[in-house]
């Protein structure tokens, strides 16, 4: 699609900003207009490299702000709407929903009016895996039940349904994406990947709810960018789709994985740093398997990921390891009371 005025919601989150540049660099005939309320997930620093394209712009507000949406919309005449911005961490979501439920319900409600008013001829909802619960053999597909087990997921699984009731109510041309779990570069701290770099890079406890034996498909962020792009290009309307790598793991096997790269990267015995992982009491509500099959969008939009679980947790703990600014510009009192609860329990 060439000349594309896109509005893309979370901007500056994980996600969105990896989205943002694979965009620029993928699209030439998109012009964006980012918009982020800049929480503590959000940062400017994670698009400072775009940041002078001509074709990019940004504006710092709330989804949830109904006055300054509407007039997006209004001067923007936006061609697509893609929507990052959410509250996205499970823990956070058990020790407060309130948050969750006004930025994942009520802002993509927002969202989805002044679509309807404008007519958006393209509206696309990006949401999880995390939606369809917990599966103990097999895979989710798009026809399954969504029986979300945290509030988090609760509050994503409401918003798709809203999503989905105004494409059959007034014919909004809705696309949902669901993926699973993300990682690489610019990711929050709070999350395991890059909280297991920066805890053992720091020689501080890694901890690992109940014994590890979760199971998650790890999926690059570049991959899902594409994945989602395709979707604005070529999906149909009404439609959800799947995207995973199928790279699953128990999570202490990704996490004895990560710290062996470090341990190799710093000329560490891995023993050494092995000793750092520190099994903490288990989260309420915690899903034990995600998995997706994603051959809906194999099939209609001829996508697949590129990147490789080992090759891709590489490339991000060099990300890491090379970009101490960003890191320091991140690492706020947000990330340091999270690290220090999750160290304090993982002692008792």
């Amino acid at each position: 699609m060439a000349n594309v005025k896109t509005l893309v919601t979370g901007c500056a989150g994980f996600i969105g900003s990896n989205f943002v540049r694979h965009a620029l660099h993928q699209r030439p005939g998109w012009e964006i207009l980012g918009l982020d309320k800049l929480t503590y997930a959000g940062n400017l620093e994670n698009l400072r490299d775009v940041d002078g394209d001509p074709r990019y712009r940004f504006v710092r507000g709330d989804i949830t702000d109904a006055d300054l949406v509407d007039r997006l919309f209004r001067e923007g005449r936006f061609d697509v709407a893609v929507n990052f911005a959410a509250e996205s961490h499970v823990d956070r979501s058990i020790l407060d929903a309130s948050a969750f439920i006004e930025t994942n319900v009520r802002g993509t409600h927002v969202l989805l009016e002044a679509a309807r008013r404008y007519g958006t001829p393209r509206f696309v909802q990006v949401s999880t895996d995390e939606g369809y619960g917990s599966i103990e053999s097999g895979a989710f597909t798009e026809a399954s039940p969504l029986r979300p087990n945290s509030p988090y997921a609760a509050s994503k699984a409401a918003a798709d349904l809203l999503c989905l009731a105004y494409f059959k109510t007034y014919r909004l041309p809705v696309m949902i994406t669901r993926s699973s779990n993300n990682y690489g570069p610019h990711q929050f701290p709070e999350k395991l990947i890059p909280l297991t770099i920066l805890q053992t890079l720091r020689g501080q406890l890694v901890p690992v709810y109940g014994r590890g034996a979760n199971v998650r498909d790890w999926l690059y962020v570049d991959d899902n960018c594409q994945a989602i792009a395709l979707v604005v290009d070529r999906g149909r309307v009404g439609e959800v789709y799947n995207i995973g790598s199928g790279e699953e793991r128990r999570n202490i096997d990704l996490v004895e994985f990560l710290v062996d790269l470090i341990a190799d990267r710093l000329g560490k015995p891995s023993r050494d740093l092995r000793r750092l992982i520190t099994f903490v009491k288990d989260r309420p509500g915690h899903d034990l398997r995600y998995a997706l099959d994603t051959s809906k969008i194999a099939a209609e939009l001829a996508w697949k990921p590129a990147v490789r679980l080992e090759q891709g947790l590489t490339r991000t703990l060099g990300w890491y390891l090379q970009n101490e600014d960003w890191l320091q510009s991140v690492v706020s009192g947000d990330y340091r009371e999270y690290a220090a609860r999750v160290s304090e329990q993982g002692s008792r």
